[in-house]
C-alpha cells in the first residue's frame, strides 16, 4: 500500500475545528511548531501529539485531548518537551513511568520489598521513619505529585534537626531507587537543604555514670540490662540488641559478619566477623536473665526499645541528651583512657581497619582483648559502686566522683 503524503499546515484553533474524521485516523502536522501534530480519529475525537526523536527511534508524546487543551497552550506543552528532548531527557517515557508509580505508600512497599531488604541492612530503622513520618500524610498521594515544598513541609513538622534529616534520607532513598529504576522521572528531595547541625561527641563522664547505671533499672530488665551491656561491651546497640545465645562460645560472643536470616541476626554493620570477650560484670548480667536455653535471643524484645530508653532517663535525669550510640563511645574512650591505644580500641569495636591489617589474626590478640575488657568493666562498675580508688594491673588509678 502506498504511503500516504503527510498533512502538514500551519494550524489554527478555526483548521482544528473544521477537521473531519475519516475511515481511517490521521495526522495534520502543525508547521509552526517542530513536532506537534493533531490526531483525528474516525470517532471524530481529536487529540494533540508530540513526535521526536530519541536515541534514533521516533517517541510519541501525549498531550491530551484537542477539546480541552487549545492550540496555543498545545504549542507551549510542544516547546517544553522538545526543550528536555535537547537536554537529553525522555518526556513520553517519563509520563509513562510517572503513570505506573502508584502512591507514594504503594512505591514505599515496592522499594523495601524489591531493594531494601535485600541491600541495607539498616532498613527497618529508616522503614519506621516513613512510616511514622510519612505516610500518614501522604499514604494516598500519587508519588509522581510529591513536589519539594511537600517535602519541606514534611520537614517543618518535625521539630528535632536531627530526625527531620533522617526522614529526609529515608525518603529520598525512596525516590532516588525509583529513579534509577525510571518509575519516577525525579527525585523532588534533592536540592532541600538539610538542618544544620553540629557533631556531638557525647561520652558519659564519671560522674554520670553512676547516675545513668541506676537510672537503668527504671526500664525494665531487659531493657535495663541491654543497655548496660552497651555500656560493659562497648559494642554497637543494633547488635547488641541483636545478640544470640547460639553466638556465645566459652565466654566469647562470636558475630558473624554476614546476616543470619534464620536466627534473625542482621549481621555486623561492616561486614566483618568479630569476637568479644565478655567480662564478670556481663556474665552475671547474663545469669539474671537466663532461663536456662542455650537458644534465642539474649535481650527479647529490646531492638526497638533502646533509644526511647534512654530518651526518658534523660528526661527524668534532666542530663543532656544521651543516646545508646554514647554509651559505646563513653566505653571505648575509657579504652584509650586507661592506656590501651588506639588500635585495641579499633580492634574491640570492630571499626574497619585499612590495608595490610585486614587480614591480621583477630585471634592472636584474644589474650589482649580478654584484659582490656575486664580492665575496662572493672573500672565503671568501681565508677557504679563509687569506689575512689581502683585496682587495675597492679597499679592504683584514683577516681574522683
Amino acid at each position: 500500500m502506498a504511503r500516504r503524503p503527510a498533512r502538514k499546515t500551519k494550524l489554527t484553533e478555526l483548521a482544528v475545528r473544521k477537521l473531519m474524521p475519516e475511515s481511517t485516523d490521521y495526522l495534520v502536522w502543525d508547521t509552526h511548531t517542530r513536532g506537534l501534530a493533531l490526531k483525528v480519529m474516525p470517532s471524530g475525537s481529536k487529540a494533540w501529539k508530540v513526535i521526536y526523536s530519541f536515541h534514533g527511534r521516533p517517541r510519541w508524546l501525549h498531550l491530551g485531548d484537542a477539546s480541552v487543551i487549545g492550540l496555543a497552550d498545545a504549542r507551549l506543552m510542544t516547546a517544553e518537551a522538545m526543550l528536555a528532548v535537547a537536554r537529553g531527557r525522555d518526556p513520553a517515557a517519563e509520563k509513562k513511568a510517572e503513570r505506573g508509580a502508584g502512591t507514594f505508600a504503594e512505591l514505599a512497599e515496592r522499594y523495601v520489598e524489591q531493594y531494601a531488604k535485600r541491600h541495607n541492612k539498616s532498613w527497618k530503622q529508616a522503614d519506621t521513619l516513613v512510616r511514622r513520618y510519612v505516610l500518614p500524610r501522604w499514604c494516598n498521594l500519587q508519588a509522581a505529585t510529591i513536589s519539594r515544598a511537600d517535602i519541606k513541609a514534611m520537614m517543618a513538622r518535625i521539630e528535632a534537626p536531627i530526625l527531620a534529616n533522617q526522614v529526609l534520607a529515608a525518603a529520598s532513598a525512596i525516590f532516588s531507587w525509583a529513579q534509577k529504576q525510571e518509575i519516577l522521572s525525579a527525585n523532588p528531595c534533592r536540592g532541600v537543604d538539610r538542618n544544620q547541625t553540629r557533631d556531638r561527641e557525647r561520652m558519659l563522664a564519671d560522674s554520670e555514670i553512676p547516675q545513668f547505671w541506676s537510672s537503668f533499672d527504671n526500664a525494665g530488665l531487659v531493657l535495663s540490662s541491654a543497655l548496660k551491656c552497651v555500656l560493659l561491651l562497648g559494642q554497637r546497640p543494633g547488635e547488641i540488641a541483636h545478640m544470640r545465645r547460639e553466638h556465645i562460645i566459652d565466654g566469647w560472643w562470636e558475630m558473624p559478619g554476614a546476616p543470619v536470616p534464620a536466627l534473625d541476626w542482621p549481621g555486623t554493620k561492616n561486614a566483618q566477623s568479630h569476637r568479644v570477650w565478655l567480662p564478670a560484670p556481663v556474665r552475671e548480667i547474663f545469669a539474671e536473665l537466663s532461663d536456662g536455653a542455650n537458644t534465642g535471643f539474649v535481650f527479647a524484645g529490646s531492638a526497638r526499645g533502646l533509644d526511647a530508653a534512654m530518651r526518658t532517663i534523660c528526661a527524668k535525669l534532666k542530663a543532656e541528651r544521651a543516646t545508646p550510640h554514647d554509651l559505646r563511645r563513653s566505653f571505648l574512650s575509657r579504652v584509650t583512657g586507661l592506656g590501651f591505644g588506639r588500635d585495641a580500641m579499633d580492634r574491640i569495636a570492630n571499626h574497619k581497619e585499612k590495608g595490610i591489617t585486614d587480614v591480621y589474626d583477630r585471634h592472636g590478640y584474644a589474650r589482649e582483648d580478654q584484659h582490656i575488657m575486664e580492665t575496662v568493666a572493672a573500672h565503671i562498675m568501681a565508677l557504679v559502686a563509687g569506689e575512689v580508688e581502683v585496682e587495675v594491673d597492679a597499679k592504683v588509678l584514683p577516681f574522683r566522683r
